[in-house]
């Protein structure tokens, strides 16, 4: 362990000693402000009560990816410079000569380039957060936002001339020690520039408290992890330029997965899309009980035709992606599907009873009723069929990293609460995907002639 951990710190050293990183995280901070200029055209004139309205929504979907594209840029520089550069200098010799073994040079590494990474996004985070107090400037003559200015050009200020102080007088690393001083710097000028309106005055607590922001920018860390595995993979074996091409490669893939390959994984054909839903008797509100019934309508009437008797499937996706309703056998046709109680061992259904273009209802039939997570409800998709699994276009989709999971900016933007289980399970898809590219990574390293 502690030759792990020794190599993880030095790793994670000399990475932050790359001046790239330090380029790339100001690099992203102007950007950031540029943004303030450049979201103005999104007519975002609707508003509701979330975190982030009206044109700042566009603001917050470009910052999200000019931290995201920064990300995967750091990232690739780090891992190529730490592990490809140091088996073409043949200075890892130096390392695997000693006892350890291979997989813990590669784990070590990667946990120090990840460490690194996960640093310049915290400050890149920072920018973003700022950008968003600063709002767009739809007009020219928009006030700048001077506590947002002040405070967040001061603490990058300071943090350089701390830097050049410290290399001048003894012998620090200047970005070493430039991006050390700047991660808590901009964070706490982001907490002293959030109080503030344009003209210094007190803004409202609202304005500047963003939890669901910062859940969306927790969430894109997910997808860093992962990349920054992808790349310490790819440079066991390549170089600079390749490996950074792998890795926007992957992202790209991962972006159009879904399209491509995703919806070829799941089939189903919907009948409908439902809008309100209620028991035809209060003590039948479970829906889980053999006789239950349910009366289900449609936000637009549907020219599916569907009969009595019926199976009844529904689910939040139209693909049939997450059925709430299990696979089940139809009723025979002579069922009698009006009675309630029924001998043992009676196969259990769901199934229709009456149909119209707008509404229908549905019943628990059979000896037990279907289990079910929830009783159907607005915005459910209705079928009648289950779904079907096309077994490789889903071992496909799930390889490939799925970088619509990181991406939570429509769900902040549409003013949705994320649930902290939904965050959890993103952060340990991440780690999922990150333990299989890093398993790769040691199966390149250990096959690699270093002589």
């Amino acid at each position: 362990m502690r030759p792990l951990l020794t190599i993880a710190r030095n790793a994670f050293v000399e990475s932050l000693r790359q001046p790239i990183v330090l380029v790339v995280v100001l690099l992203s901070g102007v950007l950031q402000y540029l943004n303030t200029a450049m979201s103005a055209y999104s007519m975002g004139y609707r508003t509701f009560a979330g975190e982030v309205t009206g044109d700042n929504k566009l603001l917050f979907d470009i910052g999200m990816g000019t931290m995201f594209i920064c990300g995967i840029l750091v990232a690739s520089f780090i891992a190529t410079a730490i592990v490809s550069r140091e088996i073409e200098n043949k200075t890892v010799l130096t390392v695997v000569s000693k006892p350890i073994n291979r997989a813990s040079v590669v784990i070590g590494k990667f946990f120090g380039v990840m460490g690194a990474t996960l640093l310049a996004t915290a400050i890149m985070t920072c920018f973003l957060l700022l950008a968003l107090r600063h709002g767009v400037m739809q007009n020219a003559s928009d006030d700048i936002h001077m506590p947002v200015i002040v405070f967040g050009v001061g603490a990058v200020l300071l943090s350089l001339a701390i830097g050049a102080a410290g290399n001048y007088a003894y012998g620090w690393p200047f970005a070493q020690t430039t991006l050390l001083v700047l991660t808590p710097a901009i964070f706490l000028a982001y907490l002293a520039a959030s109080p503030f309106e344009a003209d210094w005055k007190p803004a409202e607590l609202k304005d500047f408290v963003k939890p669901e922001v910062i859940k969306a920018c927790i969430a894109s860390t997910g997808a860093l992890v992962v990349l920054t595995a992808i790349a310490t993979a790819a440079s066991t074996r390549l170089g600079q330029v390749m490996t950074i091409m792998i890795c926007l490669g992957v992202f790209v893939l991962g972006l159009l997965s879904d399209y491509f390959i995703g919806r070829h994984a799941f089939q189903n054909e919907p009948v409908g899309i439902l809008e309100l839903t209620e028991p035809v008797r209060p003590e039948m509100q479970a829906f889980d009980e053999p006789g239950d019934e349910y009366l289900v309508y449609f936000g637009a009437p549907i020219d599916a035709d569907i009969e009595r008797g019926d199976r009844f499937f529904f689910g939040p996706s139209p693909n049939g992606l997450g059925m709430i309703t299990p696979d089940f056998d139809p009723v025979p046709e002579d069922a009698d599907l009006d009675r309630n109680l029924f001998p043992a061992g009676t196969p259990s259904a769901i199934v229709v009873l009456e149909a119209t273009t707008e509404s229908l209802k549905v019943k628990q039939w059979g000896a037990t009723g279907i289990p079910l997570a929830r009783p159907p409800q607005g915005g459910d998709w209705v079928f009648t069929e289950p779904t079907r699994v096309n077994w490789v276009a889903l071992g496909a989709w799930s390889v490939i990293p799925r970088m619509h999971s990181f991406w939570l900016v429509d769900a902040v933007t549409q003013g949705r609460t994320v649930p902290p289980s939904h965050l959890g399970l993103v952060l340990l898809y991440s780690l999922v995907q990150a333990t299989g590219f890093l398993g790769i990574a040691i199966l390149l390293f250990q096959g690699r002639d270093l002589g």
